[in-house]
């Protein structure tokens, strides 16, 4: 979500409908920052919740920007990346730190607007079209979330040579089999873009593994 396309100003239309019978509001302090808040409104849950977001888990989901003064739109996944839903790791640094925090706890097909402050957004400097100081509006709908390939039983699952490093084909086997256990086996670009996606990020020397030192972003002593 940070990269520079983002930045860009599309448009998209608002397709977040608000259910007034579900709708809720509070708001979910920054762990490091207590002072700055995310207003969290849950604009639509489905009856069957299954699991909810933790950090470190694997969250495909859409969300527009809205600058909170104005109303004006600076990002839509919709129209951004020719309109694909975002990947990203929960809780890791992937998104902006008020997205980490608003995100926690929401289950496939709930929708949430967050207001987020600008230390848990863009801060003082701003970037691209969101000006400094600013505080920010998501609308976000989360297609699905699943165990992310972090924690420490995922990593021993998946290095199947016991090598302490995953290549490709292992991580892939690894998440087919998560969607089937789920019962949402995908089609085979459907894999191939979330590894790429985890390599890009992951893969710090682009030596085409995974090392337990690039894997172990939670710097735990388990690796």
């Amino acid at each position: 979500m940070q990269s520079g396309t983002m930045w860009k100003l599309v448009s998209c239309s608002v397709l977040v409908v608000l259910f007034s019978r579900l709708g809720s509001c509070w708001t979910w302090s920054g762990a490091d920052e207590p002072r700055d808040q995310v207003q969290i409104e849950v604009l639509f849950r489905p009856e069957e919740c299954g699991r909810k977001a933790q950090r470190g888990d694997l969250i495909n989901a859409h969300y527009d920007g809205f600058l909170a003064k104005d109303g004006s739109q600076f990002y839509c996944s919709r129209s951004d990346k020719q309109g694909h839903p975002q990947w990203f790791v929960l809780g890791v640094g992937q998104i902006i730190k008020g997205l980490d925090i608003g995100i926690m706890e929401m289950c496939a097909g709930e929708k949430r607007k967050l207001t987020v402050p600008s230390a848990l957004a863009f801060g003082e400097t701003g970037k691209g079209p969101v000006p400094p100081n600013a505080t920010v509006v998501f609308e976000v709908e989360v297609l699905s979330v699943s165990r992310g390939p972090r924690t420490m039983e995922a990593f021993g699952q998946m290095d199947l040579d016991k090598d302490r490093s995953l290549n490709k084909a292992e991580v892939k086997e690894y998440l087919k089999l998560e969607y089937e256990k789920g019962g949402k086996p995908r089609d085979e670009p459907f894999y191939e873009k979330i590894l790429a996606d985890i390599f890009r990020k992951s893969d710090h020397d682009q030596d085409g593994l995974i090392s337990a030192k690039e894997y172990n972003i939670y710097e735990r002593d388990e690796l």
